[in-house]
């Protein structure tokens, strides 16, 4: 267990209140995994959580939880949570705030009661397990440990009831089943896909949190084959479900697949990934369609209509999912320079080359080399791996080749003076006239 969580849940012991390390962090101990986070349960009131860590911050509209700060680790403590029906039996001194969308979300729940209705307030079995650090004890009120060991994801209540309350409960029935290697019982599962038109009622903003828990989690590959099975997957990628179902592009599939694959195998192998590639790459074939749109009505010079067809796709996009500024500008850089790659001649390989975007660049090049084919696209692939193997007089050599063996460059035409349209001479020439 995280040091820190111990210590959090020692305090709020001998500040006098009921603490427990609760959810995924007893879950995957039970599993033998180690938890990545250490949620704790309490019945101590935010403000009364806050007035005992100087380390504390409150946060959440939905519901209010506090953050206790150590360092980069954050320790998560939330108030037991009450039912609706009983809000106004509760304590004066708690915030009894609840608010209900026509469709059953909830939209506001400070509702705070006991253990019991926390744990019925829970979304999964597996989830309702809370560890008292006083007894050394688990408490199991929903079954949770025999679930865990049957490996079942498993709704507590009614799973149309809890899926309306926060559409968000069908992703994460789907990524605890990928992450944990678990299948979803025949009634949490029966309703999701009837329920699916709910995410749209889910803000851009959370979707991109989901997007990361989704596909920036080493789990890609299988998140993707049951979110399309779940009808959900348009809720993160609409132009990319319609042209997946469209077959419009008979690359798109195995492209998304092969860049989801590379993704998860970077990031099992612990190394540094970026969303901006995966969403790149979800969005490449559709960018290029839309180029092609436009080509067809307007003629435009290729930057110009690079340029058109991203003010139609991105704005799109992110009605969807809220893509911050940081990694559209990554997204950007790396399309750019799909094109900067093809033109090598003269210094344009050394800029190229030394742009810092250069490797997702070159990364995202073989994705393409090895999904479409292409002669051209093989061969450009394999010039740029020898060209970041070799010395710098080997690069210039290289260069050189590239320029010698491509289309002569035609010399520039000389500049026509300007005449007088009223003689038909020029005006900087002395007529004898004159």
């Amino acid at each position: 267990m995280s040091p820190n969580a111990v210590k959090v849940l020692y305090r709020l012991n001998k500040a006098g209140f009921d603490a427990y390390l609760v959810g995924g962090g007893v879950r995957d101990i039970l599993l033998g995994l180690k938890p990545k986070d250490f949620d704790i349960a309490t019945n101590a009131t935010p403000d009364e959580i806050k007035a005992l860590f100087r380390n504390c911050r409150l946060i959440g509209r939905r519901f209010r939880l506090a953050h206790i700060v150590f360092g980069r680790e954050i320790i998560e403590v939330a108030t037991f949570r009450g039912h609706h029906a009983s809000a106004t039996e509760k304590d004066k001194n708690c915030k009894k705030t609840s608010k209900q969308s026509e469709d059953g979300m909830l939209l506001r729940d400070n509702i705070y009661g006991s253990i019991d209705e926390d744990a019925e307030r829970r979304d999964f079995t597996i989830n309702s397990l809370y560890y008292s650090a006083r007894s050394f004890k688990v408490y199991d009120f929903a079954n949770g440990v025999q679930d865990v060991q049957d490996k079942v994801i498993r709704l507590i209540g009614d799973p149309e009831t809890r899926y309306r309350e926060d559409p968000v409960r069908m992703l994460r029935a789907i990524r605890f089943a990928t992450k944990l290697d678990m299948k979803i019982c025949d009634e949490t599962k029966a309703p999701i896909q009837a329920l699916a038109p709910l995410m749209a009622n889910i803000p851009a903003a959370r979707m991109f949190e989901e997007f990361l828990k989704m596909f920036i989690s080493g789990k890609a590959t299988a998140n993707f084959e049951q979110l399309r099975h779940y009808n959900l997957f348009g809720y993160f990628f609409p132009a990319v479900e319609q042209a997946l179902n469209n077959k419009s592009n008979e690359y798109l599939a195995a492209f998304i697949n092969l860049a989801m694959a590379n993704t998860d195998k970077r990031i099992n192998n612990e190394q540094r990934v970026t969303p901006a590639f995966l969403f790149a790459a979800m969005l490449w074939y559709p960018l290029q369609g839309h180029i092609r749109q436009i080509n067809a009505s307007r003629q435009l010079a290729p930057q110009d209509a690079f340029f058109a067809a991203l003010s139609e796709v991105m704005p799109e996009q992110q009605r969807s999912i809220a893509i911050p500024k940081r990694f559209q500008g990554v997204m950007k850089d790396i399309w750019i320079l799909q094109e900067k790659l093809v033109r090598r001649e003269g210094q344009r390989a050394f800029k190229t080359f030394e742009n810092p975007k250069f490797r997702a660049a070159y990364d995202f090049l073989l994705l393409r080399a090895e999904i479409e084919n292409d002669e051209k696209l093989t061969e450009l692939a394999k010039w740029w791996t020898d060209f970041q193997d070799v010395s710098d007089d080997a690069r210039i050599q290289m260069v050189k080749a590239v320029r010698s063996t491509g289309t002569k460059r035609r010399s520039p035409r000389k500049r026509r003076k300007p005449t007088n349209t009223s003689t038909g001479t020029n005006k900087n020439t002395n007529s004898s006239s004159e």
